[in-house]
């Protein structure tokens, strides 16, 4: 039997690369929002700029708002998302960020 899109919608964690005071991750956090109204998704927020987050600061400190998807045993738990994973960066809508979605999830 095949998965139902749903299902493997299900199957996906998002991660959003995020720092304070960023007006792009405000507004990646909107469209993070809209999409969550239509489809289910593990998701984890991470501000680079935090105690113990050096990796993603070394790689995202000049670049937020970034989106990682994954397939949720992609890395084990969530929070163990990896460079690997499908990237949206800066300014993205939510068709965008559903069609990406799909990709990973197929």
């Amino acid at each position: 039997m095949l998965a139902t899109r749903s299902l493997c919608q299900q199957a996906l964690r998002l991660t959003l690369f995020t720092r304070q005071n960023c007006g792009l991750c405000r507004d990646a956090k909107v469209v993070l929002s809209g999409v969550r109204k239509k489809r289910d998704f593990g998701y984890e927020e991470i501000d680079v700029m935090t105690a113990g987050q050096q990796k993603w600061k070394d790689t995202y400190e000049f670049d937020t708002p970034v989106v990682h998807i994954d397939k949720s045993n992609a890395g084990g738990k969530i929070g163990e998302t990896t460079t690997k994973a499908k990237k949206l960066m800066h300014r993205f809508k939510e068709v965008e960020l559903m069609s990406a979605m799909d990709e990973v999830g197929n």
